[in-house]
């Protein structure tokens, strides 16, 4: 079965495919994506390509920040759909909510483990761990 490159938001009004299948994930227990997503980590696949919009592009929003990547979600249902590095797009993270079927991968890491919640243990799953980003 082909993996999916076929994304939407929670609502279905904003839809995009990938220019190519995502290779590798993982999760982030940062701070932000603590707050972000109201959880102890988010998971997301990185891409290194396309975003090709089908509909709902009008409908993103971004929230910058200072460092850092740019978090795209949907302003009709909230739904964080990606996140792009600010000096070179073509470097995504794509929600793995986002992905309609299955993304063909699962997460094989865990970044920012320093800042992990100390209500929820990481769990002991076997996969790399890296105090901070892990490298690309």
């Amino acid at each position: 079965m082909e993996p999916s490159r076929s994304c939407s938001c929670g609502c279905g009004k904003v839809r995009f495919e990938l220019s190519a299948p995502v290779t590798i994930a993982g999760y982030c227990h940062c701070t932000r994506c603590q707050k972000r997503t109201g959880t102890a980590a988010a998971a997301s696949a990185r891409l290194e390509g396309e975003l090709r919009f089908l509909s709902g592009e009008e409908l993103l929003s971004a929230w910058r920040p200072d460092r850092g990547s740019e978090k795209w979600f949907c302003s009709a249902c909230g739904s964080h759909v990606f996140s792009r590095n600010p000096r070179n797009h073509a470097l995504l993270a794509i929600r793995m909510s986002a992905f309609d079927g299955d993304p063909g991968v699962r997460p094989s890491f865990r970044q920012f483990v320093n800042y992990a919640a100390s209500w929820e243990p990481i769990p002991d799953d076997g996969l790399e761990r890296h105090g901070e980003a892990r490298p690309r």
